[in-house]
């Protein structure tokens, strides 16, 4: 088995950024292929600028490679994970083009959010490589990183990439079905889908729902997930609530219309300044500076308590 010592990075936008800065972090040589000038030539900057918030050594920068020629990026890739927009038609080219220029022995990873795996590498001789490494926004910050084992995915794949991102101290979660959303996405947007039909029945305004969250089962997650505060309660308990309550629950089978409703009418949230709720500028900047120290104080929480 060889080891990974080369990273290529498939976009040099938000999230190819931010990968390329954890594994630079850690000692990898990263090379980052990014086609647009602007983002090409502000990557190291927007990388330093993120190690300097996180009070981490901020020469880690330089050391990444930044090109414009795609081949050249991955020519001697031990890994390789791309970070294009959430389309599929692109993510299929690119995996078909790095079926080609990539080492036989690289690793291929998606960094889809919601795409099935084997829907990118449909009809590519090589799937047993591919494998999806789901990365959370902001990727220095949140720890998860959903592994996604397709059909195709062979186990030494698997065994590789869950290794190489327990290296660069991520929490890697093996998802054993490749299905859209794979785990965190689909409880996330559950709870989504049940929140704007509350508001569109007028059970609730935004603001009322957004605090009852936060003021409620909100704090206790990030001691306990669903199922271990299922068996805290009891799952008598936890059957007899379902009982009176899950009947009552959206059962929608598309995105609800009301939501359609407010897309249509150019409320797209923080991007317009209104979506469910009116939002100010400085509003904004405000709850983006809170979630910011958050994520901080959690990861330097992680960092002084260990795994």
């Amino acid at each position: 088995m060889n080891e990974i010592r080369h990273i290529a990075i498939i976009g040099g936008g938000l999230m190819g950024a931010g990968i390329a800065q954890v594994f630079a972090g850690y000692g990898y040589k990263v090379t980052v292929f990014e086609p647009v000038d602007g983002a090409r030539r502000s990557l190291r900057d927007r990388v330093s600028e993120s190690l300097r918030m996180l009070g981490e050594d901020s020469s880690v920068a330089s050391d990444i490679i930044v090109t414009e020629d795609f081949a050249e990026a991955v020519s001697i890739a031990d890994y390789v994970t791309e970070a294009v927009p959430e389309k599929l038609e692109l993510k299929r080219a690119v995996f078909a083009d790095l079926e080609k220029l990539a080492p036989a022995g690289a690793i291929l990873a998606s960094n889809t959010s919601v795409i099935p795996i084997s829907r990118i590498t449909k009809g590519l001789s090589s799937s047993h490589r591919m494998v999806g490494t789901h990365w959370w926004n902001p990727p220095y910050l949140v720890p998860l990183v959903e592994v996604v084992q397709a059909e195709k995915t062979d186990d030494q794949t698997l065994a590789r990439t869950m290794g190489l991102l327990k290296s660069v101290g991520k929490a890697p979660a093996h998802v054993r079905k490749d299905v859209p959303g794979f785990v965190a996405n689909r409880l996330q947007h559950a709870l989504w889908r049940e929140a704007i039909a509350m508001v569109a029945e007028g059970i609730c305004d935004p603001a009322t729902l957004d605090s009852c969250v936060k003021n409620s089962f909100g704090l206790r997650l990030p001691v306990l997930g669903p199922l271990e505060n299922a068996d805290l309660v009891g799952l008598d308990l936890t059957l007899d609530i379902h009982k009176t309550m899950i009947p009552e629950l959206d059962r929608s089978a598309g995105p609800s219309p009301y939501l359609e409703e407010q897309v249509k009418a150019g409320h797209l949230g923080f991007k317009t300044g209104q979506g469910f709720r009116n939002w100010s500028s400085e509003e904004q900047q405000i709850l983006r500076l809170q979630l910011a120290q958050h994520l901080l104080r959690a990861k330097q929480e992680r960092d002084n308590t260990g795994p």
